[in-house]
């Protein structure tokens, strides 16, 4: 998921804020004056002069192309198609990858936790309440027509993208009040008084539009025209539905700034777009692309013995992840009447058996999932801390008791698929909450028979779908699969028009201001949001500005402890699984660097917080070309 924020009024002028009153906070940095970089709790890995980060080999060549599949998708973005240009609005399916065309007032560090860094603003002040941000540009930046960035550029941007961006957006600037230039060089951002703290980060990280070239055509319609940018590439070939490429600029006014260094290797970068993951596969085995992360383990296991791996031409490598796994799995529409109990959503979750599925469609790859936050030790293990009941006491009468004891784990089967135990206790849920069987059918209490439709995007799911509803069938419930192109898919999911969908969501390891999109009441009406689930509940929505209010990392621990208690007893989904390694397959032309950026691992090989660490190895290149 990816990888969110906010708004406010200062009561002051811009013309009564004087530079002298802006001094960075403790927490914003630990640096006097003004700041060369921001983090939530003020634990910047890198000093002001710093030359590049650590992980970035500097002397890395630049050349040559790297082609592979999307694996990261933002806002109206689709893995297996695209028909505009235009990725941050709701309409249209935006091309993945345009992140790369615009630069940003900072960028992220892929070894720090959420640290950002200048690129467009070499420094940033703030107000002594924190409610000011005043970010100084560098003069030397400019669109790839020439014409320079100036801060009119950059607020007419974060007030275009609050009023007409993607609702995700939208949402996530609720807390910006206000972006204004006092100058070309100077940009002055306002937030609300109880803004989340991470929302300065998020800011710092949108794209920066040109406002002259927006002065004669609308923000929020989707295009295939390219639009102007500012960032290290520009759209080169492409075409739609099937492939884009992204040209290298030889003369980016951005390439020797200390988080550039390094970075931006590839003349080309190519993004494929297959709607199916099988025929993606025969894709790559056929050289039509060059590198692939594998997401189907039983591809990973069976079909990686083709010639080019057995002689070396293709390259195996495992690579570690130890960044937060994210929620993946099947989320239950709670809008919708026949999900509307808890006992019922349970019984769901004991139908799927995780074991058998594992064993038999996965080869035995995967380790369950059981929190949002999986893989990092903001997981709720064990009773309650006293810091955790500290928050969750206000909230005992609204909450079911097992809040306050071990938290809810989906079970463990005996992996035959078809656990009777398991099974039974699913049919005595559901006969709790008031769902009989009528000539072998589960009626709802309304006497309607009990539907499921499974709505998904790509066949490669399929197999992990039949078995769970050959269970619920076993319970009476009538389920099937529905299996849309991309474009009708993304919009169903929209419109919250499914009752189950597969979905991962992407948890930042610093949550933030993206918790309210994804787990808010708000979001649960917000067209377009991550609430896939409809969750709307107030304990939910206090608990999430608890995490939002936290000053230090300690307390951020505790306060998603928390809330991982009271989501999953609110069960939601039915969890799908995880593994903490990155499995990939690339032709021999490449090389990288031998330190991982921990944070920012599951996109290490391309877009790592949008910058391309990886490069082309023409002595590679050659070699392979002679072994055809």
């Amino acid at each position: 998921m990816a990888p969110f924020n906010r708004r406010h009024v200062l009561g002051l002028g811009l013309g009564a804020l004087s530079a002298a009153s802006f001094i960075p906070p403790a927490a914003a940095s630990g640096m006097g004056g003004e700041t060369h970089g921001l983090s939530v709790f003020g634990d910047l890995k890198y000093p002001a002069d710093f030359h590049h980060f650590d992980y970035a080999n500097v002397a890395a060549p630049k050349g040559g192309v790297f082609s592979t599949l999307p694996t990261l998708r933002l806002n109206n973005q689709s893995f297996f198609t695209f028909n505009s240009l235009n990725a941050f609005i709701l309409k249209g399916e935006g091309a993945c990858g345009m992140e790369l065309t615009f630069a940003t007032l900072m960028a992220r560090a892929g070894d720090e936790p959420d640290a950002v860094y200048g690129q467009v603003a070499k420094s940033v002040q703030i107000s002594p309440d924190r409610l000011t941000y005043r970010f100084a540009l560098r003069p030397e930046a400019r669109f790839h027509d020439g014409s320079k960035l100036t801060a009119q550029d950059v607020a007419f941007s974060l007030t275009v993208l609050k009023e007409k961006g993607h609702p995700l957006v939208v949402t996530q600037l609720r807390d910006m009040m206000k972006a204004e230039a006092s100058d070309d060089a100077t940009l002055v951002v306002t937030f609300a008084e109880k803004r989340a703290r991470d929302v300065p980060l998020y800011v710092a990280t949108l794209p920066i539009f040109s406002k002259a070239y927006y002065a004669t055509r609308p923000f929020d319609e989707s295009t295939l025209e390219i639009p102007l940018g500012s960032g290290p590439y520009k759209v080169g070939k492409f075409e739609a539905n099937r492939y884009i490429e992204y040209e290298r600029v030889k003369d980016w006014w951005g390439v020797d700034l200390p988080i550039s260094r390094g970075h931006f290797n590839f003349d080309v970068v190519r993004l494929e777009f297959y709607r199916d993951r099988d025929v993606a596969f025969e894709g790559f085995s056929g050289k039509n692309y060059l590198y692939r992360e594998e997401f189907t383990s039983r591809i990973w296991a069976t079909r990686y013995d083709f010639p080019a791996v057995k002689d070396g031409r293709v390259k195996l490598e495992v690579l570690p992840d130890e960044s937060p796994a994210g929620a993946q799995g099947w989320f239950m529409n709670t809008r919708r009447k026949q999900f509307k109990d808890p006992r019922v959503r349970e019984a769901l979750i004991l139908a799927f058996d995780f074991e058998w599925t594992n064993k038999t469609v996965m080869y035995g790859a995967y380790a369950r999932t059981v929190s949002p936050f999986q893989n990092s030790d903001m997981v709720a293990t064990g009773l309650p801390s006293p810091e955790e009941l500290k928050l969750l006491e206000p909230f005992r009468d609204k909450l079911p008791q097992e809040v306050f004891g071990e938290p809810f784990l989906p079970p463990v089967s005996d992996g035959s698929g078809q656990d009777r135990n398991l099974l039974r206790k699913a049919s005595q849920l559901l006969s709790d909450a008031g769902l009989i069987v009528k000539d072998r059918k589960r009626l709802l209490p309304d006497g309607e028979v009990f539907r499921i439709e499974f709505l998904l995007d790509e066949p490669s799911f399929q197999p992990h779908h039949a078995p769970f509803l050959k269970n619920l069938g076993t319970l009476g419930i009538e389920a099937t699969m529905r299996m849309v192109d991309a474009v009708q898919f993304r919009a169903r999911v929209e419109d919250f028009d499914f009752d189950i969908t597969t979905e991962r969501l992407t948890i930042s390891p610093t949550p933030g201001d993206s918790m309210r999109p994804t787990f808010s009441s708000q979001a649960a009406a917000t067209k377009g949001s991550y609430n896939l689930a409809g969750i709307a509940d107030p304990v939910i929505d206090a608990l999430i500005e608890k995490i939002l209010a936290v000053n230090t990392r300690a307390e951020l621990t505790a306060a998603c402890r928390a809330f991982d208690r009271v989501f999953r007893a609110g069960r939601y989904w039915v969890p799908h699984w995880y593994r903490a390694t990155h499995p990939l397959a690339y032709w021999d032309v490449f090389d990288h660097p031998k330190t991982l950026p921990r944070y920012q691992i599951e996109n290490y090989a391309t877009l790592v917080g949008e910058r391309i660490l990886w490069w082309y190895d023409a002595a590679k290149a050659a070699k392979l070309e002679q072994a055809k």
